[in-house]
């Protein structure tokens, strides 16, 4: 069977590059076809035969892609695939939009349905003025949108948070396939030596961590007004667009601590008291590693995290994304207990062996 992979853009790392790496384990003569890419940005995607569009021929469009939404839906359609079975699309935004014959079978892994046009809408169109120029825009990109989404043969969404969405924009059914946890179990050991030489490194449980590419509905401002207001030590492991926004509003008891290695977020994980996880994710993996590494959760209770903590027994959830609401559950988070065994046993069940498994399922019954 000759199989493709198909995803959105190649120019950062996050869970979804981790999703992708899990395919290529699966699939490891799998081309990967794409918008753009950005090799400095993507090292992870060495392993594979990278395809890209026209669009990587255009200034800035690797590293800028945002700018050239209307032309998003040509990218994947410009391509063929006819000498191909199996297109698995691992999509956000237009990678679900290409064009196969009906010999050609596609699976689609559903991120999400792109944000910025329908659950995401007002956050990123929250300037009236902006929002009014940019309809007609949208509109188009909303009625190419729902044809794209009848494209797939199958439809796969990493949660069920995602799989509500999927039925509400798009009118289509589709099952849930947990992204895999593919933290790298050999991180789990730490060398003595090198723990007694990490003069930056305090004892377990001294400070709080956001692991977190610096979006807006990523919420990470919350945390770090919480963090201020109580003097709590937090560790800020990631990058994005919003990184001068959100040093602006830090404190003294704010670390950035920038991209790290797996290595060294694995490490980050062990010796944290607790992750935050303030915005509504569509899953969110942050919040499976930190409890592999037996690390309880304090997250907002919306989107994937609802499906991925135990209330009382490997996190906390506060209920109203404000300053406040935070500081109510970072007050009320030393009164709890958590069990390290119950931790990393609700991880495993978000294991990268159960993801390939139930993804080969669908395969299989494709075939």
């Amino acid at each position: 069977m000759k199989v493709a992979l198909v995803y959105d853009r190649v120019n950062k790392w996050g869970g979804a590059e981790r999703v992708l790496l899990a395919l290529h384990e699966l699939f490891p003569n799998a081309p990967l076809f794409t918008s753009v890419y950005h090799p400095q940005k993507a090292g992870w995607a060495k392993v594979f035969n990278v395809k890209t569009s026209f669009l990587q021929h255009f200034p800035l469009a690797s590293s800028k892609h945002e700018l050239f939404p209307l032309l998003m839906p040509a990218a994947f359609e410009s391509f063929s695939f006819d000498d191909y079975d199996l297109i698995v699309s691992v999509t956000s935004e237009s990678a679900k939009g290409i064009i196969t014959k009906p010999k050609t079978k596609h699976i689609s892994y559903c991120l999400t349905p792109t944000r910025y046009l329908w659950s995401g809408h007002e956050e990123y169109f929250h300037n009236k003025f902006f929002k009014t120029i940019a309809t007609p825009a949208i509109r188009s990109l909303r009625a190419w949108d729902k044809i794209a989404a009848h494209r797939p043969d199958k439809f796969v969404a990493i949660s069920k948070e995602v799989q509500s969405r999927i039925k509400k924009y798009y009118g289509k059914e589709s099952v849930v396939i947990y992204p895999p946890l593919t933290l790298n179990s050999k991180f789990e050991i730490r060398n003595t030596k090198q723990v007694q030489n990490t003069k930056s490194k305090k004892e377990q449980g001294e400070y709080f961590l956001v692991v977190s590419r610096f979006v807006p509905y990523k919420r990470i401002d919350l945390a770090i007004q919480a963090c201020n207001e109580l003097k709590l030590p937090l560790k800020i492991i990631g990058s994005g667009a919003e990184e001068d926004k959100l040093k602006s509003l830090a404190g003294p008891t704010i670390e950035f601590v920038g991209k790290v290695t797996d290595k060294e977020l694995s490490d980050y994980y062990r010796d944290c008291k607790a992750l935050l996880f303030p915005g509504v994710e569509d899953f969110g993996l942050a919040v499976v590693e930190a409890q592999h590494f037996g690390r309880p959760v304090i997250a907002f209770r919306g989107g994937g995290a609802l499906e991925t903590i135990l209330a009382g027994k490997t996190g906390l959830f506060f209920d109203a994304q404000t300053k406040e609401s935070l500081m109510s559950a970072l007050r009320d988070f030393d009164k709890f207990t958590f069990d390290k065994n119950a931790l990393i046993q609700q991880a495993g069940k978000f294991s990268a062996g159960k993801f390939k498994e139930d993804f080969l399922s669908v395969v299989n019954k494709m075939f």
